[in-house]
């Protein structure tokens, strides 16, 4: 289904990603001093994704990407694309999945799967 990751900048900013349902970013958000301002904008385009637009350009290395704009508001930048139908298939991904995506927080830096220490004895 895609999902949107918060995360910390080495800033101490805030950022989110989209995911696609494979784990691959499709775009990254602009910065956010407060961690509640980046929520609250996942929040308000998953509510608004049928009116995002996307302005799509070809960098001057042959690859293309978007601009996600929410209104007249620059809301997001995708990755680079090496083609324009993977382009498409980016945007399709945020059409679909984006309004029912889950929000996971991975912005305080804690570790999510700390390595479990095992004792054995050895047995001879």
């Amino acid at each position: 289904m895609g999902a949107f990751v918060i995360s910390k900048r080495f800033n101490d900013e805030y950022k989110f990603v989209f995911t696609s349902r494979k784990g691959k970013v499709i775009f990254t958000s602009l910065s956010y001093e407060l961690k509640f301002e980046c929520e609250e904008d996942i929040e308000k385009f998953k509510i608004n994704t049928e009116q995002a637009k996307f302005l799509k350009f070809k960098g001057s290395g042959g690859k293309y990407f978007f601009k996600l704009m929410l209104g007249e508001v620059h809301f997001a930048t995708s990755r680079k694309y090496t083609t324009e139908l993977l382009l498409q298939k980016g945007i399709k991904e945020i059409v679909l999945y984006a309004s029912k995506a889950e929000i996971l927080d991975f912005s305080s830096g804690d570790l999510i799967f700390e390595d479990e220490i095992v004792n054995e004895e050895i047995v001879e």
